[in-house]
């Protein structure tokens, strides 16, 4: 795993390019603010954004997203055991969301999920409004692999583990878990790299077998052990990559 540190010596009022300006904002990640400035979304100082390299500081420029003008939030980095039949997305016209879980003092944060868990998951999940520690803690370059306990719907066999560990074509590409681990009759524990849509329920169904539950349990050596499902726990952002990287419980 490569350790990811904490950026103490950001300062709104150097110059910084508009992509990560926008990130700061909670816009997303730096690639969701390049899209919002492609499509022309942006302005500064009441010109279209000619790119995502143009420098913008807070004490001298007006920046505008869809005729808004926007500016630097507080960054805000949240723990969640996430609940069964509730979904990671910010808005959903027909089921619960993780945000709809927070008290009304956080709505206005924009905060968003980091990575994927689905409605019939539950366990850890990360909310943040710092659109560059999300895009940390996802992408494969960083290492920081999910670990999910998951309770089948039958014994696993010891050949299918071992095709399990081999790796399972999925969208004919392999993907192959960092581990698999056989618990008890039908518990087992996997760890995963990226955590691609419905990874380990399709893994599971590609060898014959079906997922009854599944709960994250780990981000990277973040652990997951007394926190209540729906419940949630602030932290400093070095203090969360001091715990995902070294090893903390929640």
């Amino acid at each position: 795993m490569k350790e990811i540190t904490a950026d103490t010596n950001l300062h709104y009022d150097k110059p910084i390019r508009l992509n990560k300006y926008l990130a700061m904002c909670g816009l997303g990640s730096r690639r969701k603010a390049e899209a919002l400035i492609v499509s022309g979304r942006v302005k500064v100082d009441g010109e279209i954004a000619a790119g995502p390299w143009i420098m913008v500081n807070t004490s001298y420029n007006n920046v505008e997203v869809d005729g808004k003008i926007v500016a630097p939030l507080k960054n805000l980095y949240l723990v969640m055991n996430k609940p069964r039949n509730c979904v990671c997305a910010v808005v959903d016209s027909r089921y619960t969301t993780v945000i709809d879980l927070l008290p009304k003092d956080l709505i206005g944060h924009r905060l968003f999920p980091v990575g994927r868990l689905d409605k019939n998951s539950s366990g850890l999940l990360i909310l943040t409004n710092d659109g560059d520690f999300a895009q940390d803690i996802i992408h494969p370059r960083n290492g920081i692999t999910k670990t999910y306990r998951v309770m089948l719907n039958k014994p696993m066999t010891s050949g299918d583990l071992e095709k399990w560990r081999k790796g399972v074509y999925l969208d004919d590409r392999l993907i192959k878990p960092k581990d698999v681990k056989i618990l008890s009759d039908k518990w087992c524990v996997i760890e995963i790299y990226e955590g691609k849509k419905r990874e380990i329920r399709r893994m599971a169904e590609c060898l014959g077998y079906k997922v009854v539950e599944l709960v994250r349990i780990k981000i990277g050596r973040l652990e997951l052990k007394t926190l209540d499902e729906g419940c949630f726990l602030k932290f400093s952002k070095d203090k969360l990559l001091k715990m995902i990287c070294n090893g903390g419980v929640v």
